[in-house]
C-alpha cells in the first residue's frame, strides 16, 4: 500500500476513535476503505481466498477479544496473536485454488450460523450493546497529538507486514490492528456488531469480482453500490418503533360522550342527612 494508504489508515483509525457509540465504530470500521487502495495500489484480483479473507477479519477480532479479556494478555499481544490467526489462515487459502462460487456460499453459511449464535447469546446478555465508551477512557487515554503518532506509526507498520500476504493483502485488518487497541475495552461488543456488518464487505467484494474483468473503475463502483445496499438493508428496523410521546406537548383534554350524563335524582328524592326541598 502507498503512503496515500497509509495516511487513509490513520484517518480512518483516528475517526474510530473520536467515536463513542460501539454501533457507529463498528460501522465505520467496516468501510471498504483500505479494501478500495488495496485493489488500486497492488492490482490483486478478488478471488474465492479474498471473499473468506473477510472471515479472517472476524478470526482477527474474535482471537484479539478472546486473549484480552479472558486470558488476559496485554492488549499489544493479543494484537500479535490475531495477526498470527489472520496470516495462518491466508497462508492456507493461498495453497489451494478456491472457486469463488464455493467460497462465497460457504462464507454466507457461516455468517447466518454467526449471527444466529449471536442473536440467542444477546438474550443472555443485559447491559446494552450500543452502551457509550466508559469515562476512564477518556480520562487514561493518550494526548490527542501522541495518539495520532501512535496511530501513524501502526500503520507504516502494519502495511510493511501486510505487504507479503499477495492477494490476501486485500483483506488484511490494516486498520483493525489499531482500532482493536482502542477498542479494548468494549471488544466483545465491537466484534459482534462488525461480525453483522462483514456481510456488506462480503457484497462488495462479490460485485467487484463479477465486474472486474470489465472495468477496474466500473468494479469499484458495483463494489461500493452493493455495500451501501447490503449495510442499508442490515440496519433497516425490523419492525417501526412506537412513537415518543413529546414530553413539551400538552395532554390532550379528554371530554366526556354526549351520551353520557350525569344521573339526576328525581323529584322528592333525599339522601341520608338531608331532606327533600319543601314550598317555599
Amino acid at each position: 500500500m502507498t503512503w496515500s494508504g497509509v495516511l487513509l489508515v490513520t484517518a480512518l483509525v483516528w475517526a474510530v476513535s473520536l467515536i463513542r457509540s460501539v454501533r457507529l465504530r463498528a460501522l465505520v470500521y467496516s468501510l471498504p476503505l483500505p479494501m478500495t487502495l488495496a485493489l488500486v495500489s497492488s492490482g490483486h484480483r478478488v478471488e474465492g481466498a479474498q471473499v473468506l479473507g473477510v472471515l479472517g477479519l472476524n478470526l482477527f477480532f474474535v482471537t484479539v477479544a478472546v486473549t484480552y479479556q479472558r486470558l488476559r494478555w496485554p492488549i499489544l499481544l493479543a494484537d500479535g496473536a490475531g495477526i498470527a490467526v489472520y496470516v495462518a489462515l491466508s497462508a492456507g487459502l493461498l495453497a489451494v485454488e478456491m472457486p469463488f462460487e464455493a467460497a462465497l456460499a460457504g462464507t454466507l453459511v457461516l455468517w447466518l450460523a454467526a449471527m444466529l449464535l449471536l442473536r440467542r447469546g444477546a438474550r443472555r446478555r443485559t447491559p446494552p450493546a450500543d452502551a457509550p465508551a466508559a469515562a476512564d477512557d477518556r480520562q487514561n487515554g493518550l494526548p490527542a497529538l501522541l495518539k495520532l503518532v501512535v496511530i501513524f506509526v501502526g500503520a507504516v507498520l502494519t502495511t510493511l507486514l501486510g505487504a507479503v500476504l499477495r492477494g490476501m493483502v486485500v483483506t488484511f485488518p490494516y486498520s483493525g490492528v489499531l482500532v482493536a487497541v482502542e477498542a479494548r475495552r468494549q471488544l466483545s461488543e465491537f466484534s459482534r456488531h462488525f461480525a453483522r456488518n462483514s456481510l456488506a464487505l462480503v457484497g462488495f467484494l462479490s460485485a467487484y469480482h463479477y465486474l472486474q474483468d470489465v472495468s477496474p473503475a466500473a468494479a469499484l463502483g458495483a463494489g461500493w453500490v452493493a455495500f451501501a445496499a447490503v449495510v442499508t438493508a442490515l440496519h433497516l428496523p425490523l419492525r417501526p418503533r412506537p412513537a415518543t410521546p413529546d414530553p413539551t406537548a400538552a395532554a390532550p383534554t379528554v371530554r366526556p360522550s354526549p351520551e353520557w350524563r350525569a344521573a339526576r335524582p328525581p323529584t322528592g328524592y333525599s339522601t341520608p342527612g338531608h331532606s327533600p326541598p319543601g314550598p317555599e
